[in-house]
């Protein structure tokens, strides 16, 4: 079992950063309409484009919107002009992923920022692994990001198909540094429950422990962790 566990770790410590597909230079290249001027950021083609009645949730071959595209790209001003034209914020892309779990997963505050002010909803399961925005970013110990979700009401225990939650993610695949300590302990502060165990059984606390994560250990102790 404890072999298993430690592939199922590897295999998904590069996800869920691999598994978002940013648009390559070639497709970049052949984008027409919307699209192209997303990537571009020229918000005044996208004005007209939308008032001529151009379809703004026009999907590529990965079902990437022209909004998808301007997050991935961090074009600020575009997103914001998609959004405030109708843009649909919780639309999908073909690995399930939505404007907010990608730039929570990019760390990037700003478009989390105006992804959630646009109407994106942070309860949203995403990707192949039923997860949130929220287990993405404990995943990989953005803790500003944790802390913006958390602000917004996005649900701390949620499960995910492997049987982890945000808290367990910021365990079994951080590294006990203090991105991900301060990740744990803000989900803990905020009311995450600390005894939710794993698909095995395993605790948050016996799983802090058997990584020799002293600090997370101190937290998850202070708070009831059995």
């Amino acid at each position: 079992m404890q072999m298993m566990v430690a592939i199922l770790i590897a295999l998904v410590a590069v996800l869920p950063a691999a598994a978002q597909i940013a648009p390559t230079e070639a497709e970049l290249r052949a984008y027409s309409g919307l699209h192209a001027a997303a990537a571009r950021g020229d918000v005044a083609d996208i004005e007209r484009r939308i008032t001529a009645s151009e379809n703004k949730e026009a999907a590529d071959s990965r079902q990437r919107t022209p909004l998808h595209v301007a997050v991935y790209l961090r074009k600020y001003d575009a997103a914001r002009a998609l959004l405030r034209l109708g843009a649909d914020p919780n639309r999908l892309d073909i690995d399930r992923y939505d404007i907010i779990t990608i730039a929570s997963v990019a760390n990037d505050l700003p478009m989390l920022k105006i992804a959630l002010e646009g109407g994106g909803n942070p309860r949203t399961v995403t990707s192949r692994y039923d997860g949130t925005a929220l287990i993405a970013a404990a995943h990989l110990g953005h803790v500003e990001v944790v802390r913006m979700l958390i602000a917004a009401k996005a649900p701390l225990d949620h499960v995910n198909n492997l049987q982890w939650t945000a808290l367990i993610e910021s365990i079994v695949l951080g590294d006990g540094g203090r991105n991900h300590t301060e990740t744990l302990r803000a989900l803990v502060d905020a009311g995450a429950n600390v005894n939710i165990p794993d698909g095995s059984g395993a605790t948050p606390l016996k799983l802090a422990r058997s990584r020799g994560y002293r600090e997370m250990v101190t937290i998850l102790e202070k708070a009831g962790a059995r």
